[in-house]
């Protein structure tokens, strides 16, 4: 078993009979978590779910034979949106869960989300999960029977949302679900909201057709613009393969990128909920964070990483939170987990507040520059040590403030820089900001010279 599929907030890999992830290593994790929750004290039920990836139900299958074979009873969700796994664990009497999924990796990935009680585990967490699975030691069952029972939890989700949202308006919505398992719950679900919905591959095809099922890059989102503007819709919405992340467009076509919909949520709910603490991370903007400040609210920078961003909500008792990649958390009137779905509904009812098109909510948005996210190529061994020296370099020799929460963010007056670790790949992530476009040239050319220099 290849250590590396353990990353720091799930299990990951290539799909193969002798690559990374397939059913004999998929059953030897069942059996893993198994001995972890009976680490735990927490040992009788878990609930299973899958996207709709090629290989998913195979490889669930295999999940559950190994769950099984150590004696846990398993609840199993079948092919559903990763926030249905999540309401399952609020709602249902397990003692945990497992999500396969490998959200919007290409296609010939899968892997899991794990998680125990109400959320998902991370860093050391995944490590010790990773560690019970290679010593292969497993709590074999003497039970004579065990239960497998198959639960449609959609249509009660689905519920669920409807008794805490209503539309004072109808709206044309355009959803693109890339082929992933959004449309199964969210065309339905904005349809009872009164929407008049226009789907758009919303039909599962883990081969992914049309494009790739990340609604952060621009180049996804181009079926969805050009459908927002034929059918004259009052928004478009587009989701990633498991759901957990939104994006789309406003009625003219217009990215709506992570941190902007945050600002946006923030606003609604310090309307309704003033000196509420909201959370971003620390790719947001910097006019999130004075927005927030500015209209009595206590904004909080983090760390990258759904899992970080939940942990940190409990923490200081945050109302939202989110991140540049879409993944937007609500525990106002919801249950603090990432969940794209929901995330567009409550965008939808405060769209329909008042009779203004969408793009009109931004235009007091401070017209700032930035970059895309920009990677460079690194060794899991060298890219921290390249990011500590970074520091090191802008704060010491440079004199200038680095917040380092995650990696560095270096603070310009008019302006800052990131460089940050990813968690999921060997790479250093970059980003750039600033009031003008030269400016933020002028920083990015002195961040990338230095990880350049740094990186060798």
């Amino acid at each position: 078993m290849n250590p590396e599929i353990f990353r720091e907030y799930d299990i990951r890999g290539i799909v193969g009979d002798d690559a990374d992830i397939n059913e004999e290593v998929m059953e030897r994790l069942g059996m893993a978590f198994a001995a972890y929750l009976r680490g735990k004290k927490k040992y009788n039920r878990v609930v299973i779910a899958r996207d709709g990836r090629l290989s998913g139900k195979s490889l669930s299958n295999a999940v559950i034979d190994g769950l099984t074979a150590c004696g846990l009873d398993v609840i199993d969700l079948g092919m559903v949106p990763t926030p249905v796994l999540y309401y399952g664990l609020q709602t249902l009497e397990v003692d945990g869960g497992l999500m396969l999924t490998a959200s919007h990796n290409p296609k010939n990935y899968n892997g899991m989300k794990v998680a125990v009680g109400k959320g998902t585990i991370f860093g050391a967490e995944i490590q010790k999960l990773g560690a019970i699975a290679q010593k292969g030691v497993f709590p074999l069952s003497k039970k004579k029977s065990v239960t497998i029972t198959r639960m449609n939890l959609c249509d009660k989700y689905i519920a669920r949302v409807r008794r805490g949202i209503s539309l004072q308006r109808k709206l044309k919505v355009v959803v693109d679900a890339g082929n992933g398992v959004g449309g199964l719950v969210a065309v339905p679900l904005y349809e009872a909201l009164g929407c008049e919905v226009i789907p758009l591959y919303c039909e599962v095809d883990g081969n992914f057709p049309n494009h790739h099922p990340d609604p952060t890059k621009e180049e996804n989102l181009q079926h969805l613009i050009r459908a927002v503007k034929k059918h004259k819709a009052d928004v478009g919405i587009g989701f990633d393969g498991d759901v957990d992340r939104l994006g789309g467009c406003d009625e003219r076509g217009k990215m709506l990128a992570g941190d902007r919909l945050l600002t946006l949520f923030a606003r609604d709910i310090l309307q309704q909920k003033p000196g509420s603490v909201i959370l971003g991370e620390v790719k947001c903007s910097r006019s999130f964070y004075e927005d927030v400040e500015k209209r009595g609210g206590k904004s909080i920078m983090w760390r990258t990483g759904h899992s970080h961003i939940k942990a940190a909500m409990k923490k200081f008792n945050a109302q939202l939170a989110g991140e540049l990649s879409g993944h937007i958390f609500f525990k106002h009137r919801w249950y603090g987990f990432d969940d794209a779905i929901y995330g567009g509904a409550r965008l939808l009812e405060l769209l329909a507040k008042e009779d203004k098109a969408l793009s009109e909510h931004f235009v007091d948005f401070p017209n700032r520059f930035a970059t895309p996210e920009i990677e460079f190529n690194c060794p899991d061994n060298k890219k921290f040590k390249v990011v500590k020296q970074a520091t090191d370099y802008f704060k010491k020799t440079l004199k200038l403030d680095v917040v380092t929460i995650d990696g560095a963010r270096i603070e310009f007056p008019d302006g800052w820089g990131l460089l940050r670790a990813s968690n999921t790949a060997p790479k250093l992530v970059m980003r750039v900001e600033a009031d003008t476009r030269k400016r933020m040239k002028e920083i990015e050319a002195l961040v990338r010279d230095k990880v350049l220099e740094l990186n060798g």
